[in-house]
């Protein structure tokens, strides 16, 4: 493989689910040595919060284990993301409906679930965003689950 593999978390606002995992994969891809041939964005559906940081409570719970949110702005998805990334990864069901009906018949992303890739979860990242601290809790769960099963995707091609 030549340059960077880039991968692209999506969900809808891009404040609560898409930059924890966005955050986690680039702790693990720091941790494996991989920042010359890997490479993590995040983008959200709509264009709610272009420009904002996460979430307070997604940035407060990351903090606690050790990942941090505070650089991340929120942005909306746009048309290019599906040339320049080579794997988009929609939080849920209505995440990967909408990237599909976006996505150009000729493109270099392969657009999947975000979940295919953990051991432990399967379906929808959970919304925390009308939730409770819990909430926030287990989106982190499912996020490093998520990321570590991608770093061994990518190790293995």
């Amino acid at each position: 493989m030549t340059g960077k593999f880039r991968v692209l978390m999506v969900c809808t606002g891009n404040i609560c689910r898409s930059p924890t995992a966005d955050a986690i994969l680039r702790h693990l891809i720091k941790e494996n040595r991989l920042t010359s041939s890997l490479e993590v964005d995040s983008a959200g559906i709509e264009n709610y919060h272009s420009g904002d940081e996460p979430d307070d409570r997604s940035i407060e719970h990351a903090r606690k284990r050790g990942y941090d949110l505070t650089p991340l702005r929120a942005r909306k998805c746009k048309l290019s993301d599906f040339s320049d990334f080579d794997l988009i990864l929609a939080m849920d069901r209505s995440h990967y409906r909408s990237l599909m009906y976006k996505k150009p018949k000729k493109c270099r992303a392969e657009v999947k679930m975000f979940l295919e890739f953990s051991s432990k979860y399967s379906g929808d990242v959970s919304d925390p965003y009308y939730g409770g601290s819990k909430g926030f809790e287990k989106v982190l769960d499912q996020c490093e689950d998520g990321c570590a099963g991608i770093i061994e995707y990518f190790k293995k091609l």
